[in-house]
């Protein structure tokens, strides 16, 4: 296991610092952000032990999800943040999630954080698949997914009961060959 340290143009994905607590807060307490994720609005106090949760964790843990910074290298504040899990059954798969601050959105870094995560699954880890699960309601996280190249495996209807209703969702995945054969293009 490890300490994550992706590099992307713009971009460092790192561990969460409890440094982090104000900018995590800010985009962690609104109501869009958490809108279509598996959180709610956090308080100061909530968001400070998240923080605390997940700053020490390493990447490997098959089966545990683990949260990190993204930090824009020439401001040194972070802007969202993003989480990879290593399927508890087989960690050659993996799942993400990413969470750009509202006041961060529109600038290209969700692409950039999705790159610079899949470069690191494949191509140096060497993990076989990469899932994605959305909101089928989230059309950002799918135009994203598809502009990617990711290919859409189900469309689920109610499937999940989410914040006081059902929601549906759409699973989507790409495959170390599909990740080989896009680069080339």
């Amino acid at each position: 296991m490890e300490n994550l340290n992706i590099q992307t143009e713009r971009l460092l994905i790192r561990n969460l610092l409890l440094s982090d607590l104000h900018d995590f807060h800010a985009y962690r307490s609104n109501p869009e952000i958490a809108k279509y994720q598996g959180f709610d609005v956090m308080s100061l106090e909530k968001a400070a032990s998240f923080i605390e949760e997940q700053m020490d964790k390493q990447f490997g843990q098959p089966g545990e999800w683990v949260q990190y910074g993204i930090e824009n290298i020439s401001t040194g504040k972070i802007i969202g943040d993003c989480a990879i899990k290593l399927d508890k059954y087989d960690p050659r798969i993996a799942e993400i999630g990413i969470s750009i601050s509202h006041l961060e959105q529109q600038k290209g870094y969700a692409r950039e954080v999705m790159l610079g995560i899949l470069s690191f699954l494949f191509d140096i880890k060497a993990l076989h698949r990469v899932v994605e699960i959305a909101d089928a309601e989230n059309t950002a996280s799918i135009r994203l997914l598809e502009s990617l190249h990711f290919r859409k495996e189900g469309h689920f209807i109610e499937n999940i009961f989410f914040k006081g209703n059902w929601g549906s969702e759409v699973q989507y995945a790409m495959l170390k060959r599909e990740w080989d054969e896009r680069k080339n293009l």
